[in-house]
């Protein structure tokens, strides 16, 4: 035998004796054709319990789009009514502006905690920014989370649409970040549908406008007033190939134990081990304070970030070590946000980061960024300190009547920092 083979068959045989498979080689983007519904393995678990009129938990990760009283709602009613002898309860699982970048952190505590049967995944529009290897990175995570928590869980992946999408979808392909999720699909069996594309066609026929500022005739559709969140109508479209889609399903779909299909990941760098770590008092320097139960904030935000942490004393710091290689802080922003001086393991980020932007007339959820890529085998330090100065608060002005006096005002006044908790990957450190 040459020896060249030789050389081959052993380096197959250590990749295969080290890892359990031959790792594949590394995924490589390209547009996907675009189709209303990619049954692959479909979801036989939970049309099996369905049919047999069990308790059935559907989870909806998602964005605004999915936060919405929309086809989320409108979902969970069609599939009550298609199987009324069943019991269906509904996870509400989205936050606004939000993509799967968070949502691998948060899955956990927002869907694996209420053990769902089904999940709906919505990003295709919050990843619409994000480059595809980094979709995958956590759209595999979430993916990877789900099976190994319950390997009977179903999962659907949902492509919404927003205005320029129109433009791949017309050339009869996926949006960059849809064609990404379409090849991760492909690699798991993950049934998908391609609800923007039903949204372009109505539109190429005449019958919608993806928005309008002029009254429509009656048998034309207005789709949304920003051309990204459905009015009602936009969501009967929604739910309508959402539930046909499922009734393509049924006849093919066959219950399946996805467990053997985690031996294989889609990407190496997937984050599965991506978690929510809550704060403690020993991380905390200054004038840190509980929010307490009866707080606005609190009670509004409390159920997804847990307890909030409350500071704006110059100098008040959040200290951590970990052993891992990327840490965030789960956070807020808001009109009275301050800006933070970050150090990863001794070395301070060239620039401040405010806890502030152009939307901030009122408080969201928000992720801070604050180490990635690090040296998953080396322990990292992480310092994040309260500045004395606030934020530049001018971008938010376009949105306001009179800027110049509105800016003056209390609302806009403040270094205020408030966390829920840290994002890992990767384990603390004492």
């Amino acid at each position: 035998m040459p020896r060249s083979i030789v050389k081959l068959l052993i380096l197959v045989f250590f990749a295969i004796s080290t890892t359990g498979f031959a790792q594949a080689d590394p995924p490589a983007y390209h547009p996907v054709k675009a189709k209303l519904v990619k049954p692959r393995q479909g979801l036989g678990n939970t049309l099996k319990k369905l049919k047999q009129n069990e308790e059935v938990r559907v989870a909806y990760l998602g964005g605004s789009i999915t936060a919405a009283p929309g086809w989320r709602v409108k979902t969970t009613k069609w599939l009550q009514k298609a199987f009324p002898q069943a019991k269906i309860h509904e996870i509400h699982a989205a936050i606004g502006g939000t993509g799967s970048n968070l949502g691998a952190f948060r899955l956990d505590h927002d869907v694996l905690q209420h053990h769902p049967d089904l999940v709906f995944i919505e990003f295709a529009v919050n990843d619409g920014g994000r480059q595809p290897e980094s979709i995958w990175e956590s759209m595999d995570g979430i993916v990877r989370q789900i099976w190994k928590s319950n390997p009977e869980a179903d999962i659907c992946f949902v492509y919404t649409f927003r205005v320029n999408y129109e433009k791949d979808l017309r050339k009869g392909e996926c949006p960059r970040a849809a064609s990404a999720m379409e090849l991760l699909a492909d690699h798991y069996g993950i049934p998908s549908i391609n609800v923007a594309l039903k949204i372009a066609e109505l539109e190429q026929q005449g019958k919608l406008k993806f928005t309008s500022d002029k009254p429509l005739a009656a048998e034309i559709v207005l789709f949304s007033k920003d051309g990204v969140h459905p009015l009602d109508q936009g969501h009967e479209i929604y739910t309508e190939v959402i539930a046909d889609a499922i009734q393509q399903m049924q006849p093919t779909s066959k219950p399946v134990n996805h467990a053997s299909k985690l031996k294989q990941p889609f990407v190496t760098g997937h984050w599965s081990d991506a978690k929510m770590v809550p704060l403690n008092q020993t991380m905390l320097s200054g004038n840190w304070q509980e929010l307490p139960a009866d707080n606005t904030l609190q009670k509004r935000f409390g159920g997804r970030m847990g307890q909030i942490w409350e500071a704006d004393k110059p100098g008040s710091r959040i200290t951590f070590r970990f052993r891992g290689t990327q840490a965030a802080l789960y956070d807020l922003l808001g009109p009275d946000g301050g800006q933070v001086e970050i150090t990863v393991d001794g070395k301070p980020h060239s620039k401040l980061t405010p806890r502030f932007d152009s939307y901030c007339t009122y408080h969201r959820i928000a992720t801070l960024n604050l180490a990635q890529d690090l040296d998953p085998n080396k322990v990292h330090s992480v310092t994040v300190e309260i500045h004395p100065e606030q934020p530049d608060r001018s971008p938010v002005a376009f949105r306001l009547k009179n800027p110049e006096e509105e800016l003056k005002s209390p609302k806009y006044q403040g270094t205020k920092i408030r966390v829920g908790k840290i994002m890992l990957r990767g384990e603390l450190v004492p």
